[in-house]
């Protein structure tokens, strides 16, 4: 049975609310609406698109990368508190997969979540000293990889972060990541 657009515009928002990072085609097809039906919905309820949503979030967030340059992270930080938690997103493209079946190599995934292990710790110098890894299923060209860290336990030279990695809210990876850092008190930063 159809929704009425009242039903349809309040499960949107709490669509929205629990996977900000979904695109109006995920949203379209979730709704078995048209793409502009969806647009349409998201502007009469005020609901940015996608990309200003992505922005909002990363002004947000509230540290800087300490332990590698920006650039060399993979994916895009969305929200980093040093030594406590961080977020990362990407889109699995072209480059990311398998010509003959468009699955990403495990590579680029592992990548984005080691990457954020070492940006999340409060530390001129992180370094991957272990990874224990666990890929759930492929993901497939087109998707969206949310990655969520958070620091497990830090000691004076080892910080234990674990990193989840999400397409919509299926986990698809998990990783616990044991990250040297040089000997300082990490509670003094730099």
């Amino acid at each position: 049975m159809k929704k009425s657009k009242k039903e349809r515009q309040e499960l949107l928002k709490e669509t929205i609310k629990l996977t900000p990072f979904i695109t109006d085609e995920e949203l379209a097809e979730k709704f078995s609406v048209s793409v502009q039906t969806i647009r349409l919905d998201r502007l009469e309820l005020s609901i940015p698109e996608l990309r200003e949503r992505i922005k909002s979030v990363a002004e947000t967030k509230l540290d800087d990368v300490k332990a590698l340059p920006l650039e060399e992270v993979i994916g895009e930080i969305i929200d980093l508190q040093l030594d406590e938690s961080a977020i990362s997103i990407l889109d699995i493209k072209e480059e990311h997969v398998f010509s003959r079946n468009k699955i990403a190599r495990g590579h680029h995934v592992f990548a984005q979540a080691n990457s954020l292990a070492v940006a999340i710790i409060n530390d001129e110098l992180a370094l991957t000293a272990k990874a224990n890894i666990r890929f759930s299923r492929p993901v497939r060209v087109g998707e969206r990889v949310v990655a969520k860290a958070k620091v497990k336990e830090t000691g004076q030279e080892r910080t234990i972060v674990e990193v989840i990695s999400y397409v919509e809210n299926e986990p698809v990876f998990k990783g616990e990541f044991t990250m040297y850092r040089s000997a300082q008190d990490p509670k003094e930063g730099s």
